[in-house]
This record gives structure tokens, sequence and C-alpha cells, in this order.
């Protein structure tokens, strides 16, 4: 599977980024059957450019792979450092290889994994045919390769590059899968977080009835950093306060329909249409019109 990414902005102060498959496919490594083949490499560069212009404060990057080509992720690991923004990287499912270097591109304090996640580190690998030279090259380029990866790794959690390079190295340079305590107490990560319980912080909240009014205030009054799209429809032509108010007041009357709890019934009440007096259910919705009303 190619990487799938995808970018989406959940508010105008947050972008959210979903990485997700195999990181970075050349032209050359497509599928035999058409309709297999795989996003090229040129689909991928288009989606890093637009990663790279990127203007929200905020950035989460969601992601779910088993690695792929390194060089890729070094490419949006070095993209994702380069923005202004306040970027939140996190790990779920099998996050391997390629894909935990990616991970490293957070802000201070704001690489998180699932609880339920694993994560692996490994020694680089390759394919090559060639002669005793080509392939004496091509070590010499995994090498340095895994330097590279180990010294992202130290960098990031402050330990030495020595204990990457050792993890990198067990299992004949397969590495092996670490739990998300063992990463995070390698300093690869900094929260664990259950995705069962844990509430996204940079979800889009629904805005309060104070913000309503002067988000509307801010539209009449034709402020530029007022929002385009907010749940409710303003008329951008109203210059005056009889208008203004008329549409305050829609906004608290669809607020307190919204807070207002059901009634009550009664478990063995069963009142007669022909009945004249009213039953208590039914002075209870007499009394939550006059409520609405008041």
């Amino acid at each position: 599977m190619a990487t799938k990414i995808k970018i989406s902005n959940t508010t105008s102060d947050t972008t959210v980024i979903d990485i997700e498959g195999v990181i970075g496919v050349s032209e050359e490594e497509q599928f035999e059957v058409p309709t297999h083949k795989v996003a090229t490499y040129r689909k991928f560069r288009k989606m890093i450019d637009r990663i790279a212009a990127l203007r929200t404060p905020e950035i989460i990057v969601n992601i779910r792979s088993t690695g792929g080509d390194l060089e890729d992720a070094l490419l949006i690991y070095d993209t994702l450092s380069g923005l202004n923004s306040r970027i939140v990287t996190r790990c779920y499912g099998h996050v391997a290889s390629a894909a935990t270097v990616i991970a490293q591109a957070a802000s201070d304090g704001c690489r998180e994994l699932s609880a339920n996640a694993l994560y692996l580190i490994h020694r680089s690998t390759a394919t090559c045919e060639s002669n005793a030279t080509g392939l004496e090259e091509q070590a010499a380029l995994l090498r340095e390769t895994d330097e590279k990866i180990a010294t992202i790794y130290a960098a990031r959690s402050g330990r030495d590059i020595a204990l990457f390079s050792d993890l990198m190295a067990v299992n004949d340079g397969k590495g092996r899968w670490l739990s998300p305590a063992e990463t995070l107490e390698l300093g690869l990560a900094d929260r664990i977080i259950d995705p069962t319980q844990e509430t996204n912080e940079f979800a889009p909240k629904s805005p309060t009835i104070k913000e309503r009014i002067g988000r509307l205030i801010d539209r009449i009054s034709g402020k530029k950093d007022a929002p385009e799209n907010s749940e409710q429809t303003f008329s951008s032509d109203t210059d005056n306060d009889e208008q203004l108010l008329s549409q305050a007041e829609a906004i608290r009357s669809e607020q307190a329909q919204n807070q207002a709890l059901p009634t009550t019934t009664l478990s063995k009440e069963d009142p007669s249409p022909l009945g004249r007096c009213r039953s208590e259910n039914q002075e209870a919705y007499r009394l939550d019109a006059e409520n609405f009303r008041n």
C-alpha cells in the first residue's frame, strides 16, 4: 500500500495530517496490474509541497505506518520541522522504521503514542544488484544511514547515540518491538495517550453564545479577521442595532432549546385524549413552554 497523506483543516487554528501506509513509493516500483498502481513520486512530492505551504498555528500528524523509504521519510521530517507551527505527532498501531523518524518531527513535548501501539526501530535495509564494489558502496551508505537515524533519535531523546545504535542492531539488525512504556522511557515519545478515554483537546469546540454574538458583531462591523464559515449564517449587509439584536436573540433562543432538558414522563401515566383536566405530564409541558417564552 502506498503512502496515504490526507490534509484537513479542523479549525482555522489547527490542521490535521493523516499519514498511513508505506512511506514513499517511486515511479519505478509500480504494480504490474494498472488497477493496483500506487501513488507516483510526483504525487507524493506534490503532497509534501502542500504540507510546506501550511500556515496554521497547530498541526496534528496522525501516523499509522510500518515504515518505508527513509529518504521520503526524511523529506517529510524536514518539511514538518521547518514549519513555524506547533507540531504534534500521534502514533497509532504498528509504528516502525521510517515512520518513527517522522514521529520525531514534533515540537518539544508533543510526541504522543497510543497506549495500544508498538514501536520498532532497526537498522536500515536495501536491495542491491551489483558487483563487489557496488555492494561495498551500498554497505557504506547503509552504515551512514543507520548513524543518521540514531543521531535523530539521540537528539530528540537527549540520550547517547550509542544507545540507539545498539537497540537498532538487536536481532541481527532487525530490532525489536518496543512497548509504549519502553518507548517513553527511551525518550522517543513524550506522552502515552489512551484513544478510548482521551478527549482531543484540539478538536473544534462549539462556540458559546457570547462568542457567536461576538462573531456576529465582528461580521457586521466589517472586521477582516472575522471567521468566514461560522456555524450560524449571518447577513453581511446588516447595519443597524435592531437587526443585530434580532439575530442575537435568535442565537439565544437556539442556545436555550439546545440546553433544555427533556420532560420526565411518569411510567404508569396514560392520560385520555378526551380528558379536560391536565395530567402531571401535561402540566410539565405547559411550564416548559412558559419558561421558553420567558
